[in-house]
Formats: C-alpha cells, structure tokens, sequence
C-alpha cells in the first residue's frame, strides 16, 4: 500500500532531496576519487554514484537521512560498481572483471568491519581522500586543455555535462563527447592514477594550476555570451584551488606550494570586485570608475594575507606576480591612488618570468597610466603586437582608449570599430558601441 503523502511528509521530502543534492554537490569529488581508486574506470565510478543517489532518494524520505551523507553515498556506490561489475561478468574478460569483483567485496567488508552498518551509517574517516590523485589524473598533460578542463568540472566539481557545456557555450552532445573521449584515453593510455613522483611533481602542477587559472578566466571574462561574469565558474575555481592547497598540506612531503597560493590570491583579489563591475543596468563600469565600497573586503584581506605567506616562501612565480599587480590595485583607496609605476614594472618582471603578447599589452597600458598615453602608444608600437594580437578584440580596445585619451580621435574611432567586430560578449559589445556614440558626439 502506497504511504499517503501529507503536507508535513512533502515538506520532509523535499528537505531531504535538497539534502542529497547538496551532499551530491559537496563531495561528489571526494566520493568519485574514492571510487575511481577502486575501480579505475570513471564511467563505472560515475555511474555507481548516480545509482546510489537513486537510491538516497528512495530511502531516505522512507528511513531517514543518515548521520554520514558521503559515507552512506560511499558505501552504497561501491555495492552499486560490484553489481554493475558482476552484470558484466559474462563478457570476454571474465577473470579480470571477477578479480575486481573480489576486491572491490573485499573493501566494502573491510568497511564494514570498521563500523560500517548494513544501512550504510559509516564513519566518515573510514575513506582516504584520493582527490589529488583524481585532480593530476585529470589535469594530465597526455590529455588536451578542453578536456582536463571539462574533467576538472565533472568530476571534482560535481558539475553536469549541461552545466558545463553552458559554461562554456557548446552543445551538451559536443561536451558529453568531448568528456567521453578524455575518459577513454586515461583508460587505453594507462594514465597512472597517483599523485607524480617529486621528479614530475612541479611540472604537472603547473599544469594543475593551468587548468584552475583557465576555470577561473573563462568566469572571469566570458569571451561570449551575455554575461560578463560567469559566477559559478569563478566560485568554482577557487573552491577547487583551495581544495588542492588543502590536499597538498596534507601530504607530508609536499606542504605549501608558494604558486598555488599566488593564484588562490589572486582568484580572491580579481573576484573581490564582482559587484562593482557591472552597474545596475548591467552595463561594464571600467576599473577606475568602480564603486570601492561594494568591493569584497574579506576577500581582499585573505587574498593578501596569502599572497605573503607565499612571498615568505622566496620562490616568485607569475601567478604570485599576478596576485601582487591585483593587491596593488585592491589597496588602492581611490583609483587616483593606484601606484601605476610599480604595477608597471611588475608586468615588467612578469613578462619576463612567462613571455606573451598580452602580458606585453598590459605593461603598456600600465605604463600609459603611469606617464601618459603617448609613452604606452609608444611602447605599443615598439613591441609590434598588432600582428600577434591581430584577433584580440582587448588589444584593439585598450589601443582604442590610448589613442582616445592622446586626442587622435579618428584612430581611436577605428580601433574601436575593429574591437567591436571582434567581440563576442554582449556586454563589453554595449560599453564599445557607447565608446563610439561618444567619438561621433565629439
């Protein structure tokens, strides 16, 4: 007999759905990490997780939730792979899937043995956390940049394939795709599932570090799209660098990575200035012209206070650099105030740690605010960067405003029309037409 369905009981059960997917969202990495260490497959391991959520939302509204959320998903994902792995059992490789089969059994009883219950109430340190290795595993350099992205998001991130493909404005059969193809090369290719050997160790983090930095970019600055700001990426970013900070404190021959916090810095400093980036009609409000106050002062307050713990660690790197121009400007009281010379001189040494064309334009434009538009033109022009940021709608922009501000309206009136064609973003299309409507008025 189906149990009536009461106010009071929907309630409950709608508390507990918003439970589960909490629970889902907050440790589905931990969790998946977990299991892929078992089972070294990720299709596996992703599916056993949804059958256990399934199954949270079965039992829970009838039985209560339980004291360990994670643990219970743990536990139940892992009899879930064991059922999905006996299933298969019948195929070619029989012998390989029993053996996994046995050992898989062998750690649920283990587990049970060490207070787990039938219902699946365990102790919540009962699981190693294997989310550094998943991270490496999915930020391997054998794998392309889109697809330890999408990995990253998907697996450590609890993201759907549909929110990411929105994220990143493809199609969620592309990004499925795209997901399912890095899935199958970590399998062929045998990539190890471990954190590397200290030989490998800083190189694969700097690819680590790649992948969050881009995360938190595409969030940042949507290329295209409406928005301006994508939050949930940039949130997502910095959930996810200061899980690797805590996961590398964690192991005792790594401790603090002075670069990791260089850039957990300077996610916090740049995303500090959220809310003053747009004004209330959704239009871009540029750096000097933002509003202080509704900057994030506890953000601005870690974020420096991490970015000299890392300086104390003497070993400088460009996302610390990055960190130091953002503190720069996020100490600023007014923008009248920003010390434009130092922060031209840091693009200086960052140029010089980590060379590229737009590193190139931003000390330019540091450099113009600092002396004057004509020296930031002229420091331009003497770095060629028009070939090399031919399709860069922010170089023609920044020119435009360089050229705008040294009175040669016409140019400026140019370069603008060349950025506006160039631009993707709906937002930042709306400040450069605007910019244009002025230059005609003039």
């Amino acid at each position: 007999m189906e149990r009536e369905s009461t106010p009071s009981q929907q309630s409950t059960d709608s508390q507990i759905a918003q439970m589960i997917e909490r629970t889902f969202r907050q440790e589905s990495g931990r969790i998946l990490a977990t299991l892929i260490a078992s089972v070294r497959d990720f299709t596996l391991a992703e599916d056993a997780l949804q059958d256990a959520a399934l199954a949270a939302l079965q039992r829970w509204p009838q039985e209560g939730a339980p004291r360990q959320p994670a643990a219970w998903l743990t536990t139940i994902a892992r009899r879930k792979a064991i059922d999905r792995l006996r299933r298969d059992a019948t195929l070619a490789r029989k012998q390989t899937l029993l053996q996994e089969i046995a050992t898989l059994e062998a750690q649920v009883t283990g587990l049970w043995s060490g207070g787990a219950t039938d219902d699946g109430q365990d102790d919540a340190a009962t699981f190693p956390d294997e989310r550094l290795k998943l991270l490496f595993t999915c930020c391997h350099p054998a794998l392309a940049l889109e697809a330890r992205v999408a990995l990253t998001l998907r697996t450590l991130g609890g993201l759907t394939t549909v929110e990411i493909a929105n994220a990143f404005l493809v199609s969620t059969t592309t990004m499925a795709q795209r997901l399912t193809r890095a899935q199958r090369k970590i399998h062929d290719a045998g990539v190890p599932y471990r954190v590397p050997p200290a030989a490998l160790l800083a190189e694969r983090l700097d690819g680590v570090l790649a992948v969050l930095y881009l995360i938190f970019n595409e969030g940042y600055t949507a290329m295209a799209g409406d928005a301006l700001i994508r939050q949930e990426l940039c949130a997502e970013a910095i959930r996810l660098t200061r899980t690797l900070l805590d996961l590398l404190a964690n192991e005792p021959t790594l401790g603090d990575e002075p670069e990791a916090l260089g850039l957990l810095a300077l996610m916090l400093l740049n995303h500090a200035r959220r809310r003053a980036r747009v004004d209330t009609h959704g239009d871009l409000v540029l750096l000097d012209a933002q509003d202080r106050t509704l900057w994030d002062r506890a953000a601005i307050v870690e974020g420096v206070a991490l970015l000299d713990r890392a300086l104390c660690l003497r070993r400088p790197g460009p996302y610390q650099t990055q960190a130091a121009i953002s503190a720069l400007h996020a100490q600023a009281p007014t923008a009248a105030a920003t010390d434009w010379r130092q922060i031209a001189l840091l693009y200086g040494a960052l140029a010089r740690m980590a060379p590229s064309p737009i590193i190139e334009l931003n000390q330019a434009v540091a450099v113009a605010m600092a002396d004057g538009p004509t020296h930031g033109l002229a420091l331009l022009d003497r770095l060629q960067l028009d070939e090399a940021l031919s399709h860069y709608h922010f170089y023609h922009a920044a020119r435009a405003d360089l050229l705008r501000r040294a009175g040669r309206l016409d140019e400026a009136t140019a370069s603008y029309t060349r950025a506006l064609a160039l631009c993707q973003n709906t937002i930042e299309r709306r400040f450069l037409q605007r910019r244009l409507r002025e230059l005609a008025g003039r």
